[in-house]
């Protein structure tokens, strides 16, 4: 199974560099490379039953002509029959079929029927000697991820050769787990995968390589989750009194979902193993306060807490809001700014107080993980947007500490349950799903590029009244490739529909400080509208800011947007949304959806369903999820996966006697080891 490619029959150095493109260079990786697709050819029909479309006959041919026609093109004709009838099939720049094709002899051929120059035909179709077992036609046959020079048809060829010379591939599952789950072994599925006999034949080779993907993704988490549990912290005494001292301080009334969610923190930070928990909640549902009830907590019980963000400005922001939630309970003071920016004997001071501990809580970016920075007296570490982060840099910020310090992770990402089980299995995760009270929806509305005039009105007043507008865009400047708008021409037109307002531009090409600066001034308010790229999705509280205009809406993940839509409303303005489709066709479902409702969490389930994980996962840590077979929204499948993984850990089976399964779980634990 580790030989070199170029021993397969048929593959020469030549194919061999070909698949190496495709990241396929063993016998092994080229069993292992499932289908992207299939098509199915498996229904053989009688010529006299022929209707347009694509159809799979048995035929033999006769009256094969070739001719050229003019310079760079060449036609063949035969005459394909069965004892129905006969029709007339015609190839493009095919001319080795007059020698290929043997009279008298049967094909399966599979192609469209259709009118080609006034005559029903089949045009350019797959023939294939009907007395061998076909790859091409007469079945299902499967399609590939393919690269120039090697096509799916190429690829075939080279698995079929694979199958008959290799090895029998091993099995990588445990007999009693296959047994348990009815799975069938790992040959007979890969085999399936690429040549299977039927329908139900290719389902249990899916519902057998994708268990195995959910299955090692699991036993990741748990392992992850065992080796986190086994770590000491330093326990953090909830004192009922204080709590309710800090709750009393607040300006307004926690939400049930904030109360459920704070007491569980709480539960966790009392032990003595360290808490790992993800707090999941819309924007603006309120995820900060119950963060900096938690410092309060911590910082009570005597210890620093470090909290980590993932762009300057949102630190900054997150600074003064947590110094106003602390500062009525004397911890005002305490609070350190640390970020690249900063001048250094600012940030040497910062240095000193968090050495010393009389800095009890520090905000910042990357800049807390710098190796200057010692914090004296570490016990919680809180993370916003954790997936921006990568291990290594968590990994840094926790070493801060002299024991494992609590952690709280959180993220305004709605993830569904399945893609958060499987993901971060290793966390205990919180939804907070109510928003707070006097949080005014915001109102979705859909427009047609062609239609703005309405939209633009409704601007302008509201721009009058002294409020801003952000305006996404999906490209920086205009493409060929993509007919999308662009954040540059979008910026002109919005600066010659407003003369009177002042407009900026902000996109990923910018330098860091240029970005920040533009941003700032948004902020700041000396500028009205704010046309960029998703640069802006992460985090930045702009109160004042009460419409969202996203163009080339159709380019946008379902939760992309609805992180995008989240920029406005955030305070007890009315908060509008405005969804222009790159052209001026009826809105897409996709749409109309997003248009329909504001939970986060329903939208990231379709978004599941429609576009994959992918659409999701983008913002996440890449690499973990390499599901080739399973798909996210298959629920039964996963629940059996993951009962799988825990029996596996409850048997204390040795992951060492199935090397392929530790390979994997390796690799996958490195990318999303929380530790």
């Amino acid at each position: 199974m580790s030989t070199s490619l170029r021993y397969i029959k048929g593959v020469g150095q030549a194919q061999e560099r070909l698949f190496a493109v495709l990241g396929v260079t063993t016998v092994e990786e080229l069993i292992a490379y499932v289908p992207r697709a299939y098509n199915d050819y498996s229904d053989v029909q009688k010529i006299a039953q022929l209707k347009p479309g694509i159809v799979t006959l048995q035929v033999t041919f006769s009256n094969i002509t070739a001719r050229y026609v003019r310079r760079g093109l060449h036609i063949t004709e035969a005459l394909a029959s069965d004892e129905s009838g006969s029709v007339k099939i015609v190839w493009f720049n095919q001319p080795f079929r007059k020698t290929q094709l043997v009279a008298n002899t049967q094909y399966f051929l599979s192609g469209e029927f259709g009118l080609s120059r006034q005559r029903m035909s089949i045009v350019s179709p797959v023939v294939e000697r009907a007395d061998n077992l076909p790859i091409h036609t007469a079945r299902i046959v499967p399609i590939y991820r393919e690269t120039k020079g090697l096509n799916s048809a190429s690829i075939r060829k080279a698995v079929n050769a694979a199958f008959l010379q290799a090895d029998r591939v091993s099995e990588t599952l445990p007999q009693w787990l296959l047994d348990t789950y009815d799975l069938i072994p790992r040959h007979e599925a890969l085999y399936a995968m690429h040549f299977p006999a039927d329908v139900h034949d290719l389902a249990m080779a899916k519902h057998r390589l994708g268990f195995e993907e959910i299955f090692r993704l699991a036993l990741a988490s748990m392992l992850n989750k065992q080796e986190f549990a086994k770590q000491n912290a330093l326990a953090v005494p909830f004192d009922s009194d204080f709590a309710k001292q800090c709750v009393g301080h607040i300006p307004f009334k926690l939400t049930d979902d904030q109360k459920k969610v704070l007491w569980r923190v709480f539960q966790d930070m009392e032990r003595t193993h360290p808490m790992n928990r993800l707090i999941e909640g819309d924007v603006g549902s309120g995820k900060t306060i119950v963060a900096a009830l938690a410092a309060l907590m911590a910082m009570h019980a005597g210890y620093q807490v470090a909290y980590m963000a993932p762009t300057e400005i949102l630190a900054r922001q997150h600074a003064v809001s947590l110094q106003e939630v602390l500062a009525p309970l004397g911890y005002g003071d305490s609070v350190v700014l640390l970020t690249g920016s900063l001048k250094p004997a600012q940030k040497r001071q910062a240095h000193e107080a968090l050495q010393q501990g009389s800095a009890k809580l520090a905000v910042g970016t990357h800049a807390l993980i710098t190796d200057k920075v010692a914090i004296h007296n570490l016990g919680l570490v809180i993370v916003d947007e954790q997936h921006r982060f990568g291990v290594d840099q968590r990994k840094k910020l926790q070493s801060k500490a002299k024991s494992m310090p609590h952690v709280l992770h959180m993220t305004a990402t709605p993830i569904p349950r399945t893609l958060a089980l499987t993901l971060y299995g290793e966390l205990d995760i919180s939804i907070i799903g109510v928003m707070p009270l006097g949080r005014l929806p915001i109102k979705t509305t859909i427009v047609s590029p062609n239609s703005r005039a309405n939209m633009y009105k409704h601007v302008l007043q509201r721009l009058l009244l002294g409020e801003q507008v952000f305006v996404v865009c999906p490209l920086i400047t205009e493409s060929d490739m993509l007919q999308a708008p662009s954040a540059e021409n979008v910026y002109k037109l919005m600066a010659k529909q407003f003369k009177d307002h002042s407009v900026g531009l902000l996109h990923g090409k910018l330098k860091a400080d240029q970005k920040e600066a533009i941003m700032q001034q948004f902020i700041d308010g000396k500028l009205d509208i704010l046309v960029a790229t998703t640069v802006i999705e992460v985090g930045v509280n702009v109160p004042n800011a009460t419409i969202m205009i996203i163009e080339g809406a159709d380019r946008f993940g379902l939760a992309q947007m609805h992180q995008l839509r989240g920029r406005v409303g955030r305070s007890n303005q009315q908060g509008h949304c405005y969804v222009i489709p790159s052209d001026s066709k009826a809105p897409s479902a996709r749409l109309r959806a997003f248009a329909s409702t504001n939970n986060g969490f329903t939208l990231s389930e379709l978004d599941l369903k429609l576009r994959g994980p992918g659409a999701l996962y983008g913002t996440m840590q890449s690499g973990a999820l390499d599901l080739r077979v399973a798909t996210l929204s298959d629920t039964k499948l996963i629940a059996a996966a993951r009962a799988g993984a825990e029996e596996f850990i409850s048997k204390d089976e040795n992951l060492l006697h199935y090397p392929v399964v530790a390979e994997h779980v390796s690799r996958i634990r490195t990318i999303t080891n929380l530790n």
